[in-house]
């Protein structure tokens, strides 16, 4: 029987009820992680996830709360430290905002997606070093939109930018302690979050047309690349923005 190269750690995984989260949890349950599956309204999907975990002969729990409120955190981190006492892997997938052009945009919609785009990765980060040893990851999802300008995702790119300056400096911080702190930059994944877009259809199209690689990316795909910056191979990647999109941000 192969060895599982992350056996013995404790995951947490936000928004992992669906999607990508659903995905990197497996993922990181196969390797051998015990997971917190957090959602926010998604229980019994979540359950759902926490029940494949187990099959696979971890350790599961799902637990609810918004990412970008400090009380909910600390919530939630307090049933970590319950159950688990211990955390290794933080993998910060839960995000929100409001698709409508930037000339439309109101002060309370750029705090929902600064708070829970990118504060909640500090925020998070602040919860979880505590628990962490040397070797512990944390890992931020972010999206082509912070580097790339996209039709009414002004303020989701604005605050996707700030998560992957965020992310570097927590990796300057957090680096002589022995934890790693990376982003992974997805292309676009056709998952519920992507239904919300008016456009969906055409940045299907657009992106199956424009990709090297092949014209879809699958949550899974997302997911290898959480992984692989998860492993012991990867103590040297630090404060990187790793692009998963089939070299579609390369081409012309």
């Amino acid at each position: 029987m192969m060895s599982k190269p992350l056996s013995g750690k404790v995951a947490l995984v936000t928004g992992a009820a669906r999607g990508i989260g659903r995905a990197c949890a497996l993922k990181l349950a196969a390797a051998g992680c015990d997971i917190v599956a957090n959602y926010y309204n998604s229980h019994e999907e979540a359950e759902e996830v926490c029940a494949q975990v187990r099959a696979l002969g971890g350790r599961a729990i799902a637990v609810q709360g918004s990412v970008g409120v400090p009380d909910s955190v600390a919530e939630i981190f307090e049933v970590i430290t319950a159950e688990f006492g211990r955390l290794d892997i933080v993998v910060s997938n839960a995000a929100s905002g409001v698709l409508k052009p930037a000339m439309d945009m109101t002060l309370k919609h750029f705090r929902w997606c600064m708070e829970t785009n990118a504060f909640a990765v500090n925020l998070l980060a602040q919860h979880a070093v505590p628990l962490m040893k040397e070797g512990g990851r944390i890992v931020a999802m972010s999206s082509l939109g912070a580097q790339r300008a996209m039709p009414n995702y002004g303020f989701i790119g604005a605050s996707k930018a700030a998560l992957e300056s965020l992310v570097r400096s927590l990796a300057q911080e957090l680096g002589p302690r022995g934890i790693r702190v990376n982003t992974v930059s997805a292309g676009v994944v056709d998952t519920d979050a992507l239904s919300h877009f008016p456009n969906r259809d055409q940045v299907l199209a657009e992106f199956a047309a424009r990709t090297p690689a092949g014209p879809s990316l699958r949550p899974e795909n997302v997911a290898d690349a959480v992984y692989l910056l998860c492993l012991p191979e990867a103590a040297w990647i630090n404060g990187h923005t790793l692009v998963v999109d089939g070299g579609f941000a390369i081409s012309g």
